[in-house]
Parts: C-alpha cells; structure tokens; sequence
C-alpha cells in the first residue's frame, strides 16, 4: 500500500524551430529579463546562486506567481542534455519527497519539435481526500502555467529572432 501517489502534470506544444533554438532560449534564461520575457504575467525575478547557469549540480531561484500568490522557488539543475532534456529538483531535499522533479524535454520533429513540460508531485490519501478542491485548483493552476509557458515559448520563437 502507497502512502504517497504520484502525480505528473505535462504540457506539450509544438514549436517551428529547431531543438537547438528552444535549447538555447531556454539556457539563456539566466536572468530577471530573459525569466520575464517567457511568461511576463507571472515570471518575476530569476538569478543563479550556485554554479554556472544550467549545469548540473547549479542552483537557481525564481519569483514567480502561481495561484496569484508569489512563490520563491528554489531548485538545483540535475540533468542537461543539450538540445533534448533539462531536469531540476528542489533544493531542499525534504520537498523532493512531495515534488520530485521539473523535466522539459524537446524532441525533433520534421518541421521544427515538440517541447514537453513536466511536473511530478506527490500527495498523500489525506491530502486527496480531506482537501480535494484545494489541490484541483492548485493542479489546475499549475497546468495553466505550464500551458501558458509553453504558448508564449512557441510565440517567442515563431516570430522573432532569437
């Protein structure tokens, strides 16, 4: 019997650019302007506080809204893979038991790829049955994040040169 389920959240969105062109957006976020451009609704402040920008073992914090609350969320990069997969954990191990990890992925296709957002969580019985709406409406905000992540990136890469 499992104490804790699991739960992932994903987003997929296809995009007319090349992996590398994603990949390079994506590692180029090393700061407040490039966070806010992605998702200027919500993205407030980004900065590095360990290590090189998007290499394993490195650790970043962002501001952001979810819910209309503003979280600061601290994460360390785990796997890099240029051009195919960034991972990253929560920094303090203690919440990597409740949200084990953030995983983009881009996958080649013929006309440009494929970006993949996830987002594993994990909830006890408790949780899902004592406080239903609340996580419903935390997931879904979640989703509409992520989904609205995914837009912007396809819009950002569709239309300029970056």
């Amino acid at each position: 019997m499992r104490i804790l389920e699991d739960i992932i959240l994903k987003d997929s969105i296809e995009i007319k650019a090349s992996p590398e062109a994603v990949f390079n957006f994506l590692t180029g976020i090393t700061d407040d302007q490039n966070y806010k451009l992605w998702h200027p609704q919500d993205h407030i402040e980004f900065c590095w506080i360990k290590g090189k920008p998007w290499q394993e073992g490195s650790v970043l914090r962002a501001k952001e809204y979810l819910k209309g609350e503003l979280h600061t969320l601290t994460f360390r990069v785990t796997k890099v893979i240029p051009n195919r997969t960034i991972e990253y954990v929560p920094s303090f191990w203690l919440l990597r038991i409740y949200y084990p990890k953030n995983t983009f992925i881009i996958e080649p296709t013929q006309n440009g790829c494929i970006f993949t957002a996830l987002g594993s969580f994990r909830v006890g019985r408790l949780v899902k049955t004592f406080a239903k709406n609340k996580l419903a409406s935390g997931i879904a905000s979640v989703e509409k994040h992520m989904k609205e992540e995914g837009e912007n990136l396809k819009r950002i890469l569709e239309t300029t040169n970056l």
